[in-house]
């Protein structure tokens, strides 16, 4: 079973960056200023800030990654606040918050948001006729699947007694 969740014409737009790919984000950001103004920016602190100071974009900053960032992210995802996630991590550099970030990928696949983590995938995403229109993306129901499991769990175990 799965149910369908409305994207706005107008995305709500996470943006997170690990140290050594903030300039990256940030320039990123600055080429694609009038398209990403159309839309409802969120990002971690420090990169929030830098994105601010550079673009004059009104972003809605979270505490940095590492003191919460990422998760408080991951939790707007799951309340279904978040449509896009655009996270430039730097693969060759290992994290103190590694923990953190594989759940917000897990969170944003689990809720099948869009998730670009290169420059290029970036590109093609917001490039996308989807990126400018609504649309209906499609969400598995793993809530229902999971009392399915425990419902099966407990007959099996009440069969066994």
């Amino acid at each position: 079973m799965e149910r369908k969740i409305r994207m706005n014409k107008r995305k709500r737009i996470a943006l997170i960056a690990h140290d050594r790919r903030k300039q990256d984000l940030v320039e990123w950001v600055q080429f694609n200023k009038g398209t990403l103004s159309e839309h409802e920016l969120f990002a971690t602190g420090t990169t929030g800030s830098l994105i601010e100071q550079s673009t004059g974009l009104k972003v809605t900053k979270f505490k940095s990654g590492p003191l919460g960032g990422d998760q408080q992210i991951g939790a707007m995802i799951s309340e279904g606040e978040i449509d896009i996630l655009i996270f430039f991590w730097d693969p060759l550099e290992p994290l103190a918050h590694d923990v953190d970030i594989k759940a917000l990928l897990r969170i944003a696949t689990v809720y099948n948001i869009p998730v670009a983590i290169t420059r290029s995938t970036a590109d093609f995403l917001i490039s996308s006729p989807l990126f400018k229109t609504e649309y209906e993306r499609i969400q598995p129901d793993y809530e229902s699947e999971l009392k399915e499991k425990i419902m099966r769990i407990v007959q099996q175990r009440s069969e066994a007694h």
